[in-house]
């Protein structure tokens, strides 16, 4: 049995049936999916559409709690929502995160869905015994794929504008604190142009998406 922990962000919905105004992000989320099960039959997928369902901004209580005792009742209750959604990463073999691109960097969804996940003591340790690096990742022997869509292009790790990325970057710099040993990305660029080019960058995205997925499936 395998586990893949789903979590789409885009503020589009997908359905086959719709032509315009679709998520090219959850439409490769759900193309990944596919492919894995087909080469991988025994895997559960524990879905979290972020934008249907959206996790709570962090608080004043959320923060005194997580660095208080979390064993006392008030603090459980304000808690109890991290808890639920990190249980999920904890169960999960991989990890995959479908994501628009929003101002050059993540949706405030996903952002909120992280700060929600990436927790003392739950996802990392801080011990100023370790000097100016301080934080340890307390999870491990995950996958973490990100399929991605943006409007302009040349975004890609070694691309010229790849410093403009700040999806991919902070994604990838958050990754280990999931458990995530390896990181993976696919993303279709152009969507803003929507020509020729977009239209290959698709296609290809999904390609790659369904390579991935039988990767991992068969690793």
């Amino acid at each position: 049995m395998k586990t893949i922990l789903y979590i789409s962000s885009s503020a589009r919905q997908f359905t086959p049936e719709q032509v315009d105004h679709q998520s090219i992000s959850r439409a490769l989320g759900e193309a990944f999916i596919q492919e894995f099960k087909v080469h991988y039959s025994q895997t559960e997928v524990i879905y979290r559409d972020l934008s249907v369902t959206p996790p709570s901004f962090i608080s004043t209580d959320f923060l005194a709690a997580s660095f208080g005792d979390d064993s006392k009742g008030e603090q459980q209750a304000v808690l109890a929502e991290s808890d639920a959604l990190i249980q999920e990463v904890i169960d999960a073999d991989v990890i995959v995160l479908s994501s628009p691109m929003y101002n050059y960097g993540m949706p405030a969804v996903l952002k909120a869905w992280f700060d929600q996940v990436i927790r003392i003591n739950k996802t990392f340790t801080f011990d100023l015994a370790r000097g100016d690096k301080p934080l340890s990742p307390i999870l491990s022997g995950k996958q973490l794929v990100l399929l991605a869509s943006w409007g302009e292009f040349d975004f890609k790790k070694g691309d010229s504008q790849y410093f403009m990325n700040h999806l991919t970057s902070h994604i990838e710099q958050l990754a280990p604190y999931l458990g995530a040993e390896r990181f993976f990305e696919v993303a279709s660029e152009y969507q803003e142009f929507n020509d020729k080019r977009h239209l290959e960058s698709k296609a290809q995205a999904f390609v790659e998406a369904k390579v991935l997925a039988r990767e991992l499936a068969l690793t």
